[in-house]
């Protein structure tokens, strides 16, 4: 897999792309994406439009990311995902701790 971010033009927004396989091998690469682009009080939209598949690990990824951007205060959105996806996010209780769009 692969990512792309971009930043909203009045830089309230950061939106991370998930291209293909979200997995362990985007850990560095997400992590980076988010720590090095977004800040604190912003809102992250992660994209999963394009994301064929997303295990545990990734899971994971996004628990650390909403704990680093504090918790229960971050705006983080989970947007698009194929059924399988969904489900994922639904048996891992993620539509509690995420705005699903």
């Amino acid at each position: 897999g692969s990512l792309e971010t971009s930043l909203s033009s009045d830089g309230s927004t950061l939106t991370i792309k998930i291209l293909g396989r979200f997995d362990f091998s985007l850990h560095e690469t997400f992590q980076k994406a988010y720590e090095t682009n977004g800040k604190l009080g912003m809102t992250f939209i992660i994209d999963l439009y394009s994301t064929k598949y997303l295990d545990s690990s990734a899971l994971g990824m996004l628990l650390l990311m909403r704990e680093n951007l504090g918790g229960d205060r971050s705006d983080i959105r989970l947007v698009g995902g194929g059924e399988q996806i969904r489900k994922t996010l639904r048996i891992a209780h993620f539509n509690q701790l995420f705005v699903e769009a």
